[in-house]
């Protein structure tokens, strides 16, 4: 089976590295001659920092990052407050736990995720076809034939991870609903600044009004700056070019003693919510912000598409295996709900600003983004606070490791609670019920290669079945808690995965 995906910013790059680490070939195509060069969306959620821990990046990425800055507020050249940012929101910040270990939003520029997934992805031995735009496809039924301004490529799937503009979802004729947040437009882009200190969200203005704020975020590892303008309806646009955002700054904050320079990137867009009615036709997919588009308040589009690449990666590995094409359909099952959900928190953060109190925090870690009452989560004891369709818990051993070291990789797990040992050739470990996995003694619970549970049940049939259904073939007989097939059984009896 080949895969072609259309793009190679964080969305695509994703499910690249999640099917070539899976030995599926895959073809990546972008239309410009390099990875994008802004810091556009910089800040990556807990649960992408857990999904990049799978994917084997995640200590570049904490490397190439740091904690979200403060944000300053200044009137003229005096200092009125400073605050976190979680302030501001009206959240409380987190502190790690076993069963969540990155609770934090990591400011990191978009440049260098970028750089840090097509590493990643040339280490398992993909590359990226720059220069090659996609155009069209046209689908057939043994596969899909993709055109693009260098000729046509034939494939088995192709998944447009192309951006708001996708020319796959133009070419599939697939609505794309929702419209303008509001009137504003806002300018974005890189710059190195002078004459500001410290570490911050330098949020300029002449008498501290934000509404006409000139934003300065200092960024990671950089000379560089994001520097962040909106325009209220009806104001005219300055020209996107280093002279034209001095003149705003010094316009709006009546200081001329911070000079810019080195303008990298630049950019002029208007807020808005729009997501596709459909992410599967066929056998083309959608993601990312070609099949969803949000406000960036609250980080949430980059995220959202990573998530979905994560989602859809192992399932086309799983058909490519022999699972049943069906098992695809879940894609858009699970994921639909979840861009709406998303594109309605990040409009309620747009609208709502700084300063008032806002939606749980879990809401904007997407750590409790869940798959609950769909194709795949099947409780069939369903007594505790766990349920299927949940984000699965990280934890701690006796041994030492974390659970999410037993979950790394592209296998499936089994969680046994105190149940009968059975051997479902697949890594198991033996635990004691606890915090973060609140379900009854004897319980067995599946969690998928993408570190949701799929299954809490006490009858092993029930897991067996599951496994069978997204192709994974198991031992029928019971055995002993020793080796499975395909990992070692843990005993976790005497710890407790918090």
């Amino acid at each position: 089976m080949t895969v072609v995906i259309a793009g190679a910013g964080p969305t695509g790059l994703t499910l690249a590295i999640e099917l070539a680490r899976r030995g599926v070939p895959c073809r990546v195509l972008d239309k410009a001659a390099a990875l994008f060069p802004g810091s556009r969306g910089k800040g990556l959620q807990p649960r992408t920092l857990e999904v990049f821990d799978d994917l084997g990046v995640i200590g570049a990425v904490l490397a190439a990052g740091e904690f979200f800055p403060p944000m300053r507020l200044y009137r003229g050249e005096d200092v009125v407050w400073e605050k976190p940012i979680y302030d501001l929101l009206g959240l409380p910040e987190l502190e790690p736990t076993p069963a969540v270990p990155y609770p934090y939003t990591w400011l990191i520029p978009q440049w260098r995720t970028d750089q840090i997934l097509a590493a990643r992805f040339a280490e398992l031995g993909g590359t990226i076809e720059f220069d090659t735009e996609v155009t069209g496809f046209t689908q057939v039924d043994d596969g899909v034939t993709v055109h693009t301004r260098r000729g046509s490529i034939h494939a088995d799937y192709l998944v447009g991870a192309d951006g708001g503009r996708s020319a796959v979802r133009k070419a599939s004729g697939v609505d794309f609903l929702g419209g303008a947040l509001t009137e504003e437009q806002i300018i974005v882009g890189d710059v190195r600044a002078r004459g500001l200190d410290g570490r911050c969200c330098h949020l300029l203005t002449r008498d501290g009004d934000q509404s006409t704020r000139f934003s300065l975020w200092n960024l990671p590892d950089s000379e560089h700056y994001q520097l962040v303008v909106t325009m209220a309806p009806g104001v005219e646009v300055p020209a996107l070019t280093l002279e034209g955002m001095q003149e705003v700054l010094q316009h709006r904050s009546g200081r001329r003693d911070v000079t810019l320079s080195d303008l990298r990137w630049i950019s002029l867009y208007r807020v808005n919510l729009l997501m596709a009615q459909n992410f599967r036709m066929g056998r083309v997919f959608l993601a990312g912000d070609a099949a969803h588009v949000h406000s960036p308040a609250g980080g949430q589009g980059v995220n959202t598409g990573v998530q979905d690449a994560y989602n859809l990666g192992w399932k086309l590995a799983a058909v490519s295996a022999g699972a049943p094409d069906a098992l695809l359909d879940s894609y858009e099952a699970e994921r639909l709900p979840v861009a709406a959900e998303v594109l309605h928190l990040s409009g309620l953060l747009h609208r709502q600003g700084f300063g008032a109190t806002g939606p749980a925090p879990a809401a904007i870690h997407q750590l409790d983004i869940n798959y609950r009452g769909g194709p795949l989560a099947v409780d069939t004891d369903p007594t505790g606070a766990l349920r299927a369709g949940d984000r699965a818990p990280d934890g701690l051993l006796p041994d030492g490791r974390r659970l999410f070291d037993v979950f790394r990789g592209p296998h499936w797990t089994v969680l046994q609670f105190g149940s009968e040992p059975v051997d479902f050739g697949i890594p198991q470990v033996r635990l004691a019920p606890g915090d973060g996995y609140d379900v009854s003694v004897g319980s067995y619970v599946l969690v998928r290669p993408d570190g949701y549970v799929g299954t809490i049940s006490t009858r092993p049939e029930v897991i067996r079945d599951q496994l069978r259904q997204a192709g994974e073939e198991a031992p029928a007989a019971t055995a002993s808690a020793g080796a499975s097939r395909r990992g070692t059984t843990v005993s976790g009896e005497t710890g407790r995965p918090g």
